[in-house]
């Protein structure tokens, strides 16, 4: 058995032709991006990309040091330090095949609590020219319902209290972009790669709010000369499981504690706007694009705001993996009649897209049984989720006389999936930062079917609508009274 680490990879590359390993040396790179939020997507996704590039003797100098800040980071700290930065990339396809690559492209891990001063550094060094962030929807710190950046998280008052030591995604890079001003060095390009619409406008929005209340003049700097590129990045990455450590020993003879599993299909369309140069993308098959907008409405509609249309009403109905859901008739029919009927409709044409396709070409995705992916996953969070995938979806829809009975039905499962209590009477481990008061309101809904979406700080305005509260209090009455499976089979029949 062999532990992942520089030193063992000659050996690795001996001993097993079914693992592929980095052709490149890894002591001649140098860091050239500091990436927050080194998870598993990050790992299937953004260091895949640089590693296919690095293995084509091309961006050495954009290697990745990882920056971890939440207190969950110091786990992956310690499992990359001891392996050297690496990790083994395993994508499974649908017919059982294993794919197994270990990825070198990340160099160096910090983090932060430990050591804030070494990552405001790290980062105001001229070296690094990109700040990249995979640190969820809700680490924008914007208002669900008025894109506000909330400067009240005390989080954030914490890290503009003069004397402080940073703790913060912003208040790290900040600071940074400070020191840089202040050595004449050109600031680094912040690239975001969350599933927001609009993500990198999204991030100048919040990190220009955070440094107005810093500094009004370092705000006006950041929004003149801190470039924001916007991106769609796809490909389904299941949280890492002991199982999967387990077969990456038994079949590839690796001591890996932390590998990353994903499916093999990977996508990541980029708008071309950097200050401070990139790396290569386009060389491996990144779509480096002018207006990154067409395709990330469609992959945040589409694909993951089917992920919620199938989460809970999968878990009401007794379903634990994704696949499971998505290989079920009745659940395939579902989605694909919101996205044609509710969705796509809200989109405009996307540039070598066949969005018909592309709706078939995710149920299958979906139904990939070897990835593994749990239900519990896309449960969560659903705060941050919703409001930015699917609300969208039905205010169009409100205001153009379209469809909304499909995606409704998607917030009102919602609705019963948070009162914490399945159908057999087990509890749901509800897992999102509104908890407590969605949980309080959804309790209440059996009595007062509104309780749930009158929160406001979420839903907005909706509650104000008659066409989508009789949608909603339709399809909440059905999941009360006859269940998860019948209330879609009734959805189903509706539309033919």
């Amino acid at each position: 058995m062999l532990p992942l680490s520089n030193a063992n990879l000659p050996s690795l590359q001996d001993q097993r032709k079914d693992v592929a390993v980095p052709n490149y040396d890894r002591a001649a790179l140098r860091a050239g991006i500091v990436h927050f939020g080194v998870g598993g997507f990050h790992r299937a996704h953004q260091a895949m990309y640089l590693d296919r590039l690095m293995n084509e003797g091309k961006a050495l100098d954009w290697a990745i040091c990882g920056v971890g800040v939440m207190p969950a980071d110091e786990r992956m700290r310690q499992v990359l330090t001891a392996q050297d930065g690496l990790y083994t990339l395993v994508v499974k396809s649908p017919d059982g095949a294993l794919d197994a690559r270990v990825i070198g492209s990340i160099v160096e891990y910090l983090y932060a609590p430990d050591d804030p001063e070494a990552v405001i550094e790290k980062m105001a060094s001229p070296e690094i020219r990109i700040v990249s962030l995979t640190v969820t929807e809700g680490g924008y710190n914007f208002h669900a319902v008025t894109g506000e950046f909330m400067a009240d998280n005390p989080d954030v008052q914490h890290d503009l209290t003069l004397g402080n030591q940073p703790k913060t995604t912003f208040g790290l890079i900040t600071e940074a972009i400070e020191r840089r001003r202040q050595r004449q060095i050109t600031p680094f390009t912040i690239m975001s790669c969350d599933n927001i619409q609009g993500n990198g406008e999204v991030a100048r929005r919040s990190f220009v709010a955070y440094a107005r209340l810093r500094d009004p003049g370092l705000a006006s700097y950041v929004a003149e000369h801190v470039e924001f590129p916007n991106s769609m990045v796809d490909r389904i990455t299941p949280m890492t499981t002991d199982e999967d450590r387990d077969q990456v020993r038994a079949t590839f003879g690796l001591e890996d504690g932390w590998p990353v599993v994903c499916e093999p299909f990977t996508q990541w369309v980029l708008e071309d706007s950097f200050g401070t140069g990139r790396p290569p993308f386009e060389d491996v098959g990144v779509q480096v694009v002018p207006d990154v907008e067409p395709y990330e409405l469609m992959k945040l509609r589409l694909l993951n705001a089917s992920h919620q249309g199938l989460c809970y009403f999968g878990w009401l109905a007794g379903y634990r993996l994704v696949h499971d859901v998505a290989q079920d008739p009745l659940f395939a029919k579902f989605l694909l009649a919101y996205m044609e009927r509710e969705a796509t409709p809200t989109l405009a044409a996307v540039p070598g897209v066949d969005l018909r396709e592309y709706q078939h070409q995710l149920i299958d995705r979906f139904s990939n049984s070897q990835v593994r992916d749990t239900v519990a996953r896309l449960c969560a969070e659903s705060s941050d989720r919703i409001p930015k995938w699917l609300l969208p979806v039905i205010r169009h829809n409100l205001d153009t006389g379209g469809d909304i009975v499909l995606s409704t039905a998607i917030v009102a499962s919602w609705a019963r999936y948070d009162e914490g209590v399945d159908e057999q009477g087990q509890p749901i481990e509800v897992v999102d930062r509104l908890r407590e008061p969605l949980m309080a309101a959804a309790k209440k809904q059996q009595d007062e079917p509104l309780a749930f979406i009158a929160n406001r700080e979420v839903f907005g305005d909706l509650v104000d609508s008659e066409r989508f509260v009789s949608a909603y209090t339709s399809v909440l009455a059905g999941l009360h009274h006859k269940g998860a499976r019948a209330t879609l089979e009734d959805l189903v029949s509706g539309i033919g």
